[in-house]
Formats: structure tokens, sequence, C-alpha cells
């Protein structure tokens, strides 16, 4: 008997090792193939700056084929977080080329938009094919969906720590399998080195000085943090009302992003706000050193809502590094701290409040700008995860713990 419970739990173990692998060595080369194509879009459209005036019909396109061909699809992230929650049939593995095409449509013709909704699905939508591979269980599945989460974000931004958290963190904490755990670091450091190996670079970020903790310098930490829990409240909103807007005004799905391609030509091309197009990683990696106009922020919220809302694709998270961290720099005209960790602690603070992941937030800061940020970091993550509201990007994310208890009991006393 006690052979035999061995035997299980090795082959269990080993089934799982492999899967982790396969999920990586995919999802990896999927995100490593998305981002060279990315760029190469984005090189393009920056040479020809003319395209954008053909942003409606891309967005047409991206309408025509969610509508056709990807309708069980279109919830993009949220079909993710809502099979985790309650598993009802596996996930199409179509999701990963729509999604694709979708976002480099998006990025190529100018729309403001992210990239990590696009890996994440990518992974996810891989790794629920093993489902039926391996005829897991609903308690399995719940798992491979964690896996393809972890992998997708570990690889397109190049953070594994990160990106292992996230996916536990996302869809909290306590319904978490414990092999989860290990499974997820697995799997992202598998995704996040098969990206390596195709020799794919990701952005780097410094914060060369970081000043000694002292109580001045925590108060106005805090006190920023709170800023940047506001902005995470209002880009979440934003892209929410926008969305709304479209989809009571028009009833065709594929108008959407044409109707909001037109506006978004005419304000990007016709008033030259070129620089909110796209990614923004150039801008992202400038406010580390240079200030930011005060209303940079303000109107990448707005025209990224607006392309998202309009049902153009891509992802939310570069995006709300870009206010995030255009808003820490603008800060640093008021605020007597090196511009460098206040654009940091944006960068990371406002992602943490949009998502509701404060932990995989700080890890990310770390990773990304060092140990010697983390207190700064830690504060300003957790500070703006609690002054962001109780909405966060995910609709159908399910928001429990502190936070929820915190805005249930300020609900019932007003």
């Amino acid at each position: 008997m006690k052979f035999q419970n061995s035997k299980q739990i090795l082959f269990t173990t080993v089934k799982w090792i492999f899967i982790c692998l396969l999920i990586g060595i995919l999802s990896g080369s999927a995100s490593a193939f998305f981002l060279v194509a990315l760029e190469w879009v984005t090189q393009f459209r920056i040479q020809h700056d003319w395209i954008i005036w053909l942003l409606p019909f891309g967005g047409l396109l991206v309408g025509l084929s969610y509508y056709y061909w990807g309708e069980s699809v279109v919830k993009g992230n949220n079909l993710l977080l809502e099979e985790y929650e309650n598993p009802k049939k596996v996930i199409p593995l179509k999701m990963a080329p729509l999604v694709l095409l979708g976002t480099l449509l998006t990025h190529l013709f100018g729309g403001s938009a992210g990239r990590e909704g696009t890996a994440v699905q990518m992974g996810g939508a891989i790794a629920d094919q093993f489902t039926k591979l391996f005829k897991l269980d609903t308690t399995e599945r719940k798992i491979l969906i964690i896996l393809g989460i972890s992998a997708g974000f570990a690889s397109v931004f190049g953070t594994p720590l990160a990106g292992a958290i996230f996916a536990l963190e996302v869809v909290y904490f306590s319904k978490i399998n414990l092999k989860s755990i290990f499974l997820s670091f697995l799997v992202a450091y598998s995704a996040y080195f098969t990206v390596e190996f195709w020799q794919v670079k990701h952005t780097h970020y410094s914060i060369p000085d970081v000043p000694e903790i002292s109580l001045n310098n925590l108060f106005y930490t805090v006190l920023i943090s709170i800023l940047f829990g506001i902005a995470a409240l209002l880009f979440s909103r934003t892209t929410h009302f926008w969305g709304s807007l479209f989809s009571k005004y028009i009833k065709y799905p594929p108008l959407r992003p044409f109707v909001g391609g037109i506006f978004l030509a005419i304000a990007i091309a016709g008033f030259g706000f070129t620089k909110f197009s796209g990614l923004g990683v150039p801008v992202i990696v400038d406010s580390f050193s240079t200030a930011n106009p005060w209303y940079d922020f303000l109107l990448k919220i707005l025209f990224t809502g607006f392309t998202l809302g309009a049902g153009f694709k891509g992802g939310e998270v570069t995006p709300l590094f870009f206010v995030g961290a255009t808003l820490g720099s603008t800060l640093s005209l008021v605020v007597p701290m090196p511009i460098a960790l206040l654009a940091g602690m944006g960068f990371v603070a406002v992602f943490s409040g949009a998502t509701h992941t404060p932990i995989a937030c700080t890890i990310m800061g770390i990773e990304l700008f060092g140990l010697q940020t983390g207190l700064f970091i830690a504060i300003a993550c957790i500070v703006a995860y609690f002054s962001s509201g109780s909405t966060g990007i995910y609709k159908s994310q399910i928001v429990k713990g502190a936070k929820y208890k915190l805005y249930r009991k300020l609900n019932s006393n007003f």
C-alpha cells in the first residue's frame, strides 16, 4: 500500500512538472513572438505615422473578427477569472490568435493599450487545453488557469516572481490549492527563461538614488500613494464608463471600435497626441529622469479607457505603468524626493490599486528597481491598494480580504 501511494505521488509530481514545463515553453514562446511582433508594428507606426488615420478600419477588423469568430472569448481576462471561480467549459484555443491579432492591429494603427492582457489570455488558453489531454478534474483545471496567468504575466514583463504571485493574488489567495503555489513559480520561471532563450529583451528601469528612511519621507510616501490610488480608481472607472457607453449606443459590436477609431485618429493624429498611442514605453522611461506635464497621466487614462472601451484589444497594465510613472514624475516638482523613486513608486502603485494585487506589485517593484527601494515600494502599493476603491479593471475579479471588509463597512455607514 505504501509503495502504491509513493508511486502515485511520484507520478502526480512528474505529471505536473511536465505540464508546467509545457505551458512555460509554449506560453513563453508565444509571448516572445508577440513581443517581437509588437515591437515591429510599433516601429512601423512611428516611422509611418500617417497610418493612424486608418485606425477606424483597424478597429473594424478587430470588431468583425471577434463578432464572427470570437464571441465565446470576447471577455478576455474576465473569462479566465470567471472560469476559475465557476468552471464550466474549456477556454477555446482560438482566444490566443484572436487576442494576438487584435492587439497587434490596435498597436499598428495607434490605439492606446497594453500587452499583459494578450500574454495572459494566450497563456490561459494554451494552459486550459491540457484539461482534456490529461483528463483533469475541476480542481486541477483551476490550477491550469493559474499556471496560464502566471506564465503569460512573467514572460511578457520579465518578472517571474511577480508573475507567479500575481496569478495567485488576482484569484484571491484563500481559494488556492497549496500545490498551485509551487507550480505557479515553476511555470513562471519556465516561461521567463523561454523568452530569454529566444533572446527577446525587456525594458530596464533604474532608480539610482534612494533616500534614507525618515518620518518626512514616509509621510510624503503615504500622501502621494493616496493620489496613486485615486489615479487607479479613475483609470478603472473611465475604462468601464466608455465600455458601457459604447455598448449602450452602438448595438452592432464591430461598429464600436470603428466609431471609436474615428475619434481616436482625429485626436491622436489630428491634434498631435501621438505620445499617448501604443504602449508609451519611451515616455515611461523618460519620466524617471524628466518631470512630465501634470496632464500626461490624465490624457493616458482618457485615451486608454476610450480605446479599450470602444472594443480594441490589448492590456491595461502598461498604460497603468504610464499613468503611475508620469504622475510620480510630475509630483517630483512639489515633493522633495528623487524623481526616479517617485516615478517607480507610481509605476507599481497605480497597478496595485487597479488590480487589487499589492503583494505582486511590491515584488515586481523590487524585481525591477532593486531591493533598496523595497520599503517605499511596499508602502506605495499597500496605500494605493486601499485608496483605489472597490472596483478594479477586471469586472469579474472577486475582491475579498481587508479591502473588501473596509469598503463594505464604509458603505454600510453611509
